[in-house]
């Protein structure tokens, strides 16, 4: 028996059965189902409302509906979850968004190169998996607006870390960066050409004037995360009585921050590696309290600023880099430690990680960086 069916009133279902059994025979009933989708039932006598008005009301509908949603959005960018539940548009971010956000983790690439190496990348990738819920930045000298907004997929590095919902790739726009610091008058004056160590001391710059402006942590672009940093406020120790500045963080606006900048320009001479560097934080400590050799784990405290324990950050001290690249009999659990910075600088003899070495290096890489690891893996097979 075929059935029709359709909506008599706003209120019921009216189902009426074929001319040849039952003809004219209506049955009716009251259905919730209908009543819930339509909420507001036109009454037979109620005036129609005119087709401009239909319009309108429409328009005001989506209109309301898009403040809403913006309204939402502005606020889960806000949360503490913001990155745990929000698939964010990176490309449509500007600096100044993401860093206002807080607590960011900011890296420097002060060269002009476009492909960042593997260390790079792990570095990156492992503080993105140890902070899932803050910014990771990598600041670029190379990138311009252009190619910050198309992130050219010839670069594997670009593919690999935009991929992450928590990186943000920006340029490095130092002029920028400097505004409203004592670094500006510095910049203005400093002829780069002219300078020795010019990589150096504008990523000692800009990494100052950043965590002054956002707050935040600072990390080298060879510091491979492990653990998550409890301090807000630290200093790390490369050793007993010497501060590092290839790892800090401070909340915006702090006054040690600001002395920091102040000393860099006072003091500044820049044919001498690290002077605005260690040697500044370092300096600009002991103006604070007196430091004094560190005894087992323990961390100092200086007013309201930590300094770390050098086991937080160089187990391995600056003389003996090399053993990342080595093979261990037993390789090491660094349970006194947040981050491990691997010495890139003192690597002049460019030794990388390999696919199956077994070194230390290579083992960090498949913990704490897998993606970037595999990455490694499929370009020795290419090769």
């Amino acid at each position: 028996m075929l059935q029709k069916v359709w909506v008599s009133s706003p209120g019921s279902w009216a189902l009426q059965e074929s001319n040849s059994h039952h003809q004219g025979k209506k049955r009716c009933w009251k259905c919730r189902f209908v009543r819930t989708i339509i909420q507001h039932p036109c009454r037979r006598n109620a005036p129609r409302r005119s087709r401009k008005e239909r319009m309108l009301r429409k328009i005001q509908i989506c209109l309301c509906f898009c403040f809403v949603s913006g309204i939402l959005y502005e606020i889960s960018l806000l949360s503490s979850c913001v990155f745990s539940y929000l698939p964010m548009a990176q490309q449509y971010l500007t600096p100044e968004q993401v860093l206002n956000l807080g607590k960011s983790i900011i890296f420097l690439e002060t060269t002009e190169r476009l492909e960042p190496p593997p260390l790079v990348s792990c570095s990156v990738e492992s503080a993105a998996r140890i902070y899932q819920d803050r910014p990771i930045i990598l600041f670029m000298r190379g990138l311009t607006n252009e190619t910050a907004l198309d992130m050219n997929t010839s670069y594997a590095a670009f593919s690999l870390l935009s991929s992450m919902k928590n990186v943000f790739l920006f340029p490095l726009q130092m002029e920028t960066v400097f505004q409203e610091t004592p670094l500006l008058q510095w910049y203005n004056q400093v002829v780069p050409e002219q300078e020795k160590n010019w990589v150096h001391v504008s990523s000692d710059a800009s990494r100052l004037a950043l965590i002054w402006k956002y707050g935040g942590i600072y990390m080298d672009t060879d510091v491979i995360s492990i653990r998550p940093i409890p301090q807000r406020s630290f200093l790390a120790a490369q050793k007993s009585r010497f501060s590092s500045n290839g790892i800090f963080g401070f909340p915006a606006r702090h006054k040690f921050i600001w002395d920091c900048m102040e000393n860099f320009v006072l003091k500044y001479n820049g044919n001498i590696w690290g002077n605005q560097g260690p040697f500044l934080m370092t300096r600009m400590l002991k103006t604070l309290c007196n430091l004094t050799d560190f005894q087992g784990t323990e961390d100092h405290s200086c007013q309201n600023i930590s300094f770390l324990n050098p086991q937080r950050f160089y187990p391995i001290p600056y003389p003996a880099w090399s053993r990342y690249y080595q093979v261990w009999d037993k390789s090491p659990n660094f349970n006194h430690s947040y981050a491990l910075h691997l010495w890139n600088f003192m690597n002049r003899n460019r030794k990388v990680v390999v696919a199956g070495s077994n070194t230390l290096a290579e083992n960090l890489y498949k913990t704490y960086c897998p993606s970037t690891y595999e990455d490694l893996i499929q370009n020795a097979k290419h090769r």
